[in-house]
């Protein structure tokens, strides 16, 4: 069957990783993206699951050689949400997965992410890290709709400063090299 999504999101499946059956995982994980072709495939790792940053290093590769055109940090649900260590982690997998094989795979920033000035320290990692070439739509997201509300009633407030105009200036739909 065809996918009509243009993005579909999947979590890892932990069960098969805890038990380390990496083969079943991404067996799962290539056989989704096989059939959503067209569709991009997010792949979420659940880090607040993996806890440790080489079990999130050893999940995010699993993913990318699945086919994850995103990795995710998690659902915001049940699990403890994105966490800079973790970010770091999954920014040096895609660094150095992109110097393997010449791909650029995005990041996706989620799960807990509440505040403009927690939202402009994960921007940073991913400008740190990966450089410019990350920074837009295409590979680099921050899903929060708690960040959304925090600008919103910045803005009512008329409490600008250098990091609200920082992310808003981000945000815009037009990416652009700051």
């Amino acid at each position: 069957e065809m996918c009509i999504e243009t993005e579909i999101d999947v979590v890892i499946n932990l069960g098969y990783f805890l038990e380390e059956n990496y083969d079943e995982l991404t067996e799962e994980l290539q056989e989704i993206k096989e059939s959503c072709r067209n569709a991009k495939l997010k792949v979420i790792l659940e880090t607040g699951a993996l806890q440790t940053p080489e079990s999130i290093q050893k999940a995010a590769i699993l993913a990318l050689y699945s086919g994850a055109d995103f990795i995710k940090t998690s659902t915001g649900k049940g699990y403890p949400g994105a966490t800079p260590e973790a970010v770091y982690t999954m920014c040096q997998v895609l660094k150095k997965y992109h110097s393997i094989t010449g791909k650029r795979v995005g990041i996706k920033v989620a799960g807990g992410i509440r505040t403009a000035e927690e939202a402009v320290r994960y921007y940073t990692i991913v400008k740190e890290v990966l450089g410019n070439d990350w920074l837009n739509k295409d590979l680099f997201r921050i899903g929060a709709s708690s960040l959304v509300e925090d600008i919103e009633h910045r803005w009512e407030n008329k409490k600008s400063n250098g990091i609200f105009l920082t992310c808003l200036l981000y945000t815009s739909p037009s990416p652009r090299d700051y």
